[in-house]
């Protein structure tokens, strides 16, 4: 039986025409994602949502929350706890205001895919409940990007929280793909007092699933998911806890995979470095193998 690895019917002739010298590739955007986990009845469990069919990016494949990084969150000053501007630029191998537009969109995204906030009026505290019509206005506001995140910040009187942050993966999307990102992957813990919710027009589902269960659902064909998911969905397996995972962030490697084509003798290889499990060999005019 086929896993749910997601694969495009048009990569191929991508993949031949970036060959041919007759497709450049597009340069990714910065983005961030966010493994949202709490701890369950035997062990923790990460929050994920399938993106609707329709969507022209991985539709059908479950994800976490996440997106693009706003330009307007990287220069100017937003009230901050936790590792500095510059400790997050030396680990996410960026400049200052890279590093902190980086961590705003994982931030942000939480907040406007999932409805948590990891922020706090004060640098030891989180918000508690992020309900009401209120906060559901600003939410609503900065998806339609009429509010920045750090005007949001400001308004509400927040500081924000990197500090429950941990950096877990970095990966790029095939130089042969229309849509491209620059993906930083991390870890949280849902903050006490909150919960989430499917608040993304993406998505036409939501989950708390424990990566293992997770993980073989995808073995079987059920559950579609994208290559970085899949491989993060097992690197969390390990943990015990939630805190478990974040404590081991600061170990994680963060060399950007990216998925490298070769074609020889008519055939193409498609393969990401680390992770043999995702090779593939594709037949001129044949399915994926």
């Amino acid at each position: 039986m086929a896993n749910g690895q997601w694969y495009p019917p048009e990569w191929p002739d991508r993949i031949r025409a970036l060959a041919a010298g007759t497709l450049t590739p597009v340069t990714p955007k910065r983005a961030a994602t966010v493994m949202l986990l709490r701890d369950g009845d035997t062990g923790p469990v990460v929050h994920m949502l399938r993106r609707r069919a329709s969507m022209a990016f991985a539709g059908g494949a479950y994800a976490y929350p996440g997106g693009g990084v706003d330009p307007r969150d990287d220069d100017r000053h937003i009230r901050w706890t936790g590792p500095t501007r510059a400790w997050w630029a030396r680990r996410l191998g960026v400049d200052e205001a890279g590093a902190q537009a980086i961590v705003c969109a994982a931030v942000r995204e939480t907040y406007e895919e999932a409805g948590v906030l990891l922020a706090g009026a004060a640098p030891d505290a989180v918000v508690r409940d992020t309900t009401g019509a209120d906060w559901e206005a600003d939410r609503a506001a900065l998806v339609a990007r009429e509010l920045s995140f750090a005007e949001f910040l400001d308004r509400r009187g927040l500081v924000l929280r990197s500090d429950l942050l941990g950096a877990w993966a970095r990966w790029i999307t095939p130089e042969f793909e229309s849509r491209r990102y620059d993906t930083w992957f991390f870890v949280a813990a849902l903050p006490e007092g909150q919960r989430t919710r499917n608040a993304s027009t993406e998505a036409d589902r939501t989950v708390w699933i424990r990566p293992a269960q997770a993980a073989a659902s995808y073995d079987k064909g059920e559950l579609l998911m994208m290559p970085p998911t899949i491989a993060t969905l097992r690197q969390l397996t390990p943990y015990a806890t939630a805190a478990d995972a974040l404590a081991g962030a600061p170990e994680r490697d963060l060399t950007p995979v990216l998925a490298e084509a070769r074609i020889e003798g008519g055939e193409i290889t498609l393969s990401w470095p680390g992770h043999d499990e995702f090779t593939k060999h594709i037949p001129t005019g044949g399915a994926p193998a």
